[in-house]
């Protein structure tokens, strides 16, 4: 079974428009499906990677030309400047979690099997869902399911967690699950835990803030001329993406200097994400949410 099918293959190895000799960085190496495919396009240059997860080292390829670092990508710029590997030619970040983790049961991150209430990419991290499910107070855990779930019932769904957790401790997916079953739309429960599994694992692996730090690192790391493409899988990644990619923050906030002209870092190569077509949904179905944005560093 193939680790992980890359999303957006053919859309964001052109977006990085590779030039051969240059210095790339993949900044969730997976299974390598993106970093493979870069280095058919590299020629001479060299592909620094990063990922997180122990579990990815092992599908390291093996290219004299790749540095796979296991390490989550807000940690770029020390890497970058250790191998004296700045200004860099393109970055590529795919934002998914990869089919790998999905079919771990173990790991938590499937609707599918009962696995431990665990969500971490990073396993050598402390914080796991199980914790924060049973040690945050009512009010976090209402602030979390609204904020990175978007989830307008999220005061039922906390006030439905702490009645659960003082009868027994919430271990397991499966537990969560029915402690929950009352806040589920009839009809849309798979929607409904998708996006309370989303919210639990942006909480443990801080996914949001690594974001902004990867995005904010990438303008001084770029070279002029540079390419950042960036794959994201729900509204919340991607309202970051293209805030910071327009504007220059988060806010999405065009500052203007002293003639009226924006002060944006980038310009935009694509206006509207790219989304993937039919036969690559009916040929893998994550890739359903995927929109990739692709910019150039001025």
């Amino acid at each position: 079974m193939m680790y992980h099918q890359p999303v957006l293959l053919k859309e964001s190895i052109e977006g990085l428009n590779i030039r051969k000799g240059g210095i790339y960085v993949d900044a969730t190496f997976g299974g390598g499906g993106h970093s493979q495919e870069i280095l058919k396009h590299l020629g001479e240059g060299s592909l620094i990677a990063f990922d997180q997860d122990q579990d990815a080292m092992k599908n390291k390829l093996d290219d004299q030309r790749l540095i796979l670092i296991n390490q989550n990508f807000r940690f770029i710029r020390n890497f970058l400047k250790l191998y004296r590997a700045v200004p860099v030619d393109g970055i590529l970040a795919d934002l998914g979690i990869s089919s790998h983790q999905i079919d771990e049961p173990e790991r938590g991150f499937s609707l599918r099997y009962e696995g431990e209430l665990d969500l971490r990419m990073n396993q050598r991290k402390n914080l796991t869902a199980a914790n924060i499910v049973n040690e945050y107070s009512v009010n976090k855990l209402r602030e979390i399911f609204y904020s990175y779930g978007e989830l307008n019932n999220s005061n039922k769904i906390a006030t439905e967690i702490e009645h659960a957790r003082t009868k027994e401790k919430i271990k397991t997916t499966k537990q969560l699950q029915e402690a929950t079953r009352s806040c589920a739309p009839k009809g849309l429960e798979n929607k409904f835990y998708a996006k309370l599994f989303q919210a639990l694992r942006i909480e443990v692996n801080d996914e949001l803030g690594s974001l902004k730090e990867l995005l904010n690192q990438s303008v001084d790391l770029l070279k002029s001329g540079g390419r950042l493409v960036v794959i994201s899988y729900h509204s919340l990644e991607d309202r970051l993406v293209k805030n910071f990619l327009k504007a220059g923050n988060f806010e999405g906030e065009i500052t203007k200097d002293f003639f009226g002209n924006p002060q944006s870092k980038f310009k935009l190569i694509n206006r509207k994400p790219i989304v993937p077509g039919e036969e690559e949904i009916n040929r893998n179905n994550r890739a359903r949410s995927a929109k990739l944005r692709i910019a150039e560093k001025i």
